[in-house]
């Protein structure tokens, strides 16, 4: 695989309305490496794909993703808000872009790579989710993440075959340890890190940060980054993978023709 992996974030928000399958096909056609995206369960109990925990922002419909039926979901405009910057205010609305099961997903997309995130944690989806990973045998595919260390380890304990990346406190001890020197002393129990620049006023990618890392074994993707500049200071930097709204402007800061 090419380094840094390309890793369209929700499949390319920057230039297609995210997390829908408009924007994973065009993500795939362009030859990215990875979709990121993130999920939550319906109310009977389907994991779908959405990083909001509400649909008002996203769409024309009202109310929590774990209130409403796939079926409820499925009559919303998932694009009916989304513009791009400084283009066309609202040019997808009324297109009958969906929202998206992950079963659907792993359908379309079986060969492609994914980076998961599970948003909901109560009631929890880990299991259903591994469930699904395995029953479309996608364990060499995906890559698990959580915010919550519950979700994580719990989703650790039940699928084991399945990589996951650090979880919000697993980075912060790792940042702190490096910090005072004592980085050799700590044994992950993951093998990605996916991190911002910065997190609670903290530097957290750094030269220093990347070596230690990489010391260990242990890839680092950076999010979300959507300036070619900043995208480059990260390229030097030496990381493994960069998130982004923009995939099209970093194969090409790449030398890699997008296909579309």
């Amino acid at each position: 695989m090419p380094i840094p992996l390309v890793i369209a974030h929700q499949g390319g928000d920057g230039i297609w309305p995210g997390n829908t399958m408009y924007a994973f096909q065009h993500a795939v056609n362009m030859g990215v490496d990875v979709i990121e995206t993130d999920i939550r369960q319906t109310r009977d109990g389907v994991l779908v794909v959405s990083h909001d925990e509400r649909v008002d922002g996203k769409s024309n419909g009202v109310g929590r993703v774990a209130d409403l039926t796939f079926v409820e979901l499925r009559t919303l405009d998932a694009a009916y808000n989304w513009s791009p910057k400084d283009g066309p205010t609202f040019p997808f609305r009324g297109q009958g872009i969906t929202y998206l099961s992950l079963e659907e997903v792993f359908k379309a997309f079986p060969d492609m790579r994914f980076n998961i995130d599970m948003k909901q944690t109560d009631p929890p989806i880990y299991t259903a989710f591994c469930d699904l990973i395995r029953k479309y045998n996608m364990q060499d595919k995906v890559i698990a993440a959580s915010f919550s260390h519950q979700n994580t380890a719990a989703f650790r304990k039940i699928c084991p075959e399945v990589t996951t990346s650090a979880d919000e406190s697993e980075t912060r001890i790792f940042v702190f340890m490096n910090f005072a020197y004592l980085g050799h002393w700590y044994s992950p129990n993951f093998k990605t890190f996916q991190v911002p620049i910065k997190s609670s006023g903290i530097t957290i990618m750094t030269p220093h940060f990347v070596r230690a890392a990489h010391e260990r074994n242990l890839r680092v993707d950076v999010w979300t980054i959507d300036d070619p500049q900043e995208m480059k200071h990260m390229i030097d930097m030496g990381v493994d993978g960069i998130i982004t709204d923009r995939p099209d402007l970093l194969m090409k800061l790449l030398g890699r023709n997008p296909s579309n």
